[in-house]
């Protein structure tokens, strides 16, 4: 059945969409829910209709329902698709059956549907067909195949006829030095002659270190003409040569790890690893968490001895919270690392495991890999993720609550940091020692810290955003509201060129949420309007400033999204704080507050008991 709605026309069977006859590029799960939506437009369906037809057989959360009508809506407009609270979701747009132009969709349906229960909505669907039900493993393979390939991303890097633009930074050559100044390395004349997969374009007048240090200003001013910028730090250890690099895109980066006997061989390995196509998907556009994971499955399953694709696979898995995966993901690398005598990757999955450990509160289980990953790392004398792994010690220190271990143990992060010459490696390890003396009232070190941060940056003429971090801290150490608010509004000042990173964020929303508290709207809502990005955290704010003005319906709607929107970008913290405004107004109660019963952290339920214990949650 073909569909046709404002500018768009949709095929049901396919699953083409097409904007004014140009294809567009869907993923499978959400063609899927567009065609269900569509074929039963003058009906209310709920999340089980929704879960049964769209995935069938396939065991998936309710929450990709929630994921994929947010895309839509993201897609189409946020009236293309209505929810009814504790009901279930209804197609909105007027539209039209291609074939025979019988228009289906009219408002007086809209007004009988809105008395259909969720029962009457089931059915009218269709029964499932039992050669449905008899799906094989490989069938099921082959399903989360076909929504790869329905991504959203134009890149085949497969395909060895594809070039892939890639500009790079000279890799800096961190063991040579002319008059005090470290060499680069060309990749022009690193990578084989045989270069058919890249065009590189270099970039000469950055260098690494600058480059990063300066990445929230330096890639907006690139990214349209270069949207993938590659850069690294090129090491020898006893005849081992090292890399660690960096690819930024759009939406993130890829980090990864190589090694090998000779330079030849170790820029052959990153120049094969650099053409799989996952690595651009990822990193060219925003993708569901689930998404992401069935996009490494399937690239682990193409290339199962990259260590750099399998250790992504395990922290996809670690952020989804599915942990027992993402232990046996980092199993599994050790024993490959192992086979492969590659040091460098058998640290990193301890380390990881020890991050997993910590998480599930066995510490003294996580310690001991924590231990084993540092005697690897200083096998092959690297600095640069030695620092991390003492850095992890002192988070390790802090759930025994001890301060004097925290301490020096964070100092010793810094000094390595300092020795592998990462600037903001330094600079993080310190700002993490004031955050902590605050915690533990150590008021003589959390300011003497402070101040050896911020004449740190000076001395490195950091950009301003940086600086940024020294009045939120200053403001999180006040205590009255009229001391927070210089400090804040001076941290929003100097982030005024990154006004989306979490700092800025965070800013912003103490001082709207201290505003309202005091009654000062119109200050609060030039900070909100002062936020033009549509993203989860000014869809929060937005939502706020409606529950002060006593707009119920649109506080309602904004929160939702922000909901929808927090869940789509993985952010629990931002889910559960729209849950718990949702469920203080008693919006599909049962569902809200069982999120919040499932999902609440013990720091943020610490945060909100008050207004837990309001709601007997």
């Amino acid at each position: 059945m073909r569909y046709k709605f404002e500018k768009f026309e949709f095929d049901s069977e396919s699953l083409l969409l097409t904007n004014n006859n140009d294809r567009v590029a869907i993923r499978h799960s959400e063609a899927k829910v567009l065609a269900l939506l569509l074929k039963h437009a003058d009906s209310i369906l709920n999340k089980e209709d929704i879960l049964s037809n769209a995935w069938q057989e396939k065991v998936v959360s309710e929450q990709v329902v929630f994921q994929n009508i947010s895309q839509l809506r993201n897609r189409f407009g946020n009236n293309s698709i209505k929810t009814f609270p504790k009901r279930g979701y209804q197609w909105q747009l007027l539209t039209k059956n291609v074939t025979n132009e019988i228009q289906y969709h009219s408002s007086s349906q809209h007004s009988q549907s809105l008395h259909n229960t969720p029962q009457q909505a089931s059915s009218s669907i269709p029964a499932k067909r039992h050669h449905y039900w008899q799906l094989t493993t490989f069938t099921c393979l082959l399903f989360i195949i076909v929504a790869a390939i329905y991504t959203q991303n134009e890149f085949k890097q497969e395909n060895t006829d594809a070039v892939i633009n890639l500009a790079y930074i000279p890799i800096t050559n961190m063991d040579r030095k002319g008059d005090g100044i470290l060499e680069n390395i060309s990749l022009e004349n690193a990578f084989s002659e045989q270069n058919k997969n890249f065009n590189l374009i270099e970039l000469p007048d950055l260098n690494t270190e600058v480059f990063t240090n300066s990445i929230e200003i330096e890639y907006p001013k690139l990214s349209k003409k270069h949207p993938f910028i590659l850069t690294g730090k090129f090491r020898t250890h006893k005849q081992e040569n090292y890399l660690d690099f960096m690819l930024k895109g759009p939406a993130s980066d890829w980090q990864g790890q190589l090694s090998g006997s000779s330079p030849k061989e170790l820029f052959s390995k990153l120049q094969r690893h650099l053409t799989h196509e996952v690595i651009y998907e990822l990193i060219n556009k925003p993708v569901l968490p689930q998404f992401k994971l069935a996009n490494l499955s399937i690239a682990h399953q193409k290339s199962p001895d990259d260590l750099i694709i399998l250790l992504k696979l395990g922290s996809s898995y670690y952020k989804t919270n599915e942990l027992e995966k993402a232990m046996a993901m980092t199993d599994k690398l050790i024993n490959l690392a192992k086979s492969q005598n590659n040091p460098q990757h058998i640290g990193r999955a301890l380390l990881f495991q020890s991050k997993i450990l910590r998480q599930k509160k066995l510490h003294e289980l996580s310690s001991k890999k924590l231990a084993s990953a540092i005697i690897q790392f200083e096998k092959i004398n690297d600095l640069e993720h030695l620092w991390q792994a003492w850095f992890n010690q002192s988070l390790l220190d802090h759930q025994r609550r001890d301060y004097p271990s925290i301490k020096a143990n964070l100092l010793k992060s810094a000094q390595i940091a300092v020795n592998a010459q990462n600037k903001l490696g330094e600079i993080e390890v310190l700002i993490t020692l004031v955050a902590l003396a605050n915690n533990y009232q150590n008021h003589s070190d959390k300011y003497l810290y402070l101040q050896q941060v911020e004449n740190k940056m000076l001395a490195s003429q950091l950009p301003n955003y940086h600086f940024a971090e020294i009045s939120y801290h200053y403001a999180t150490f006040a205590k009255a509201l009229s001391e927070k608010e210089p400090h804040l509004k001076k941290a929003l000042k100097l982030s005024a060129l990154t006004s989306e990173n979490w700092l800025a964020q965070s800013s912003r929303r103490q001082l709207v949420e201290q505003y309202l508290t005091q009654n000062r709207l119109v200050e609060a809502q030039n900070l909100i309007d002062s936020a033009s990005s549509e993203n989860y955290n000014n869809s929060y704010l937005r939502a706020l400033m409606a529950q002060k003005k006593q707009q119920k319906n649109v506080m309602i709607s904004l929160a939702q999204r922000t909901f929808e929107q927090a869940q789509l970008a993985g952010n629990r913290t931002l889910s559960l704080d729209a849950a718990l405004l949702l469920s203080s107004h008693q919006v599909n109660y049962d569902f809200y507050s069982q999120f919040i019963k499932d999902k609440a952290s013990t720091t943020w339920r610490n945060t909100n008991e008050s207004k837990l214990a309001a709601l007997l949650l």
